[in-house]
């Protein structure tokens, strides 16, 4: 048997270029996604999940996610999360300038958002090991940089948590100067978040 089928992939929202697929045959649609992150109201904007005026009517949704699990029952939403650590980096970085914060980043993408939304608020580039990865996305080049000399970095090497420990960044550096630099780690994880739910 033959049967023809539209697949129109709708944005995912989890990190760039993630995207969620939209089945639609004679025997009905379906939706199926991995990890996704999306607004309240966002999936209304979604033109393609709408026919006119309508939802579609999706038959079966399969979700191949990480957090399909009761202990990620509450995940804050992605503005309660930057609040959050816009009034934490702030304190921090007003103290001196040698106050520095290093975002633990797990992921190579997918923490854009926190970056962009950090420096427009904050006025401090982050400082990333290289530009090369946010070539083919312009929006936030002017957000990073590869000076260390900023007080926000999300450098990364291999065994950041050890680098760490020794209160040095991942990028080597301990103090600018020669004022050593008082470090914090904030690790922008829902999995973390979810382990310590409790």
């Amino acid at each position: 048997q033959k049967e023809d089928i539209e697949v129109t992939l709708l944005p995912a929202g989890h990190c760039p270029g993630s995207v969620m697929f939209l089945f639609e045959g004679e025997n009905g649609t379906v939706l199926y996604t991995g990890d996704f992150r999306l607004a309240k109201g966002e999936a209304a904007r979604m033109e393609l999940l709408h026919s006119g005026t309508r939802v579609k009517d999706i038959q079966s949704v399969y979700l191949d996610t990480t957090f399909c699990d009761p202990k990620f029952y509450h995940i804050p939403s992605r503005e309660e999360c930057l609040n959050g650590i816009l009034e934490l980096v702030r304190s921090w970085t007003s103290l001196t300038r040698y106050h520095v914060v290093w975002l633990n980043c797990k992921a190579a993408y997918g923490y854009e958002y926190l970056f962009i939304n950090l420096s427009e608020e904050l006025g401090i580039k982050v400082h990333v090991n290289k530009l090369d990865m946010f070539r083919n996305m312009p929006e936030i080049l002017y957000h990073v940089t590869t000076d260390r000399h900023t007080q926000i970095h999300a450098c990364r090497h291999p065994r950041d948590d050890e680098y760490f420990r020794g209160n040095r960044l991942p990028c080597g550096m301990t103090c600018q100067n020669g004022t050593p630099l008082h470090i914090i780690s904030i690790k922008p994880s829902t999995m973390w978040f979810g382990e310590r739910i409790k």
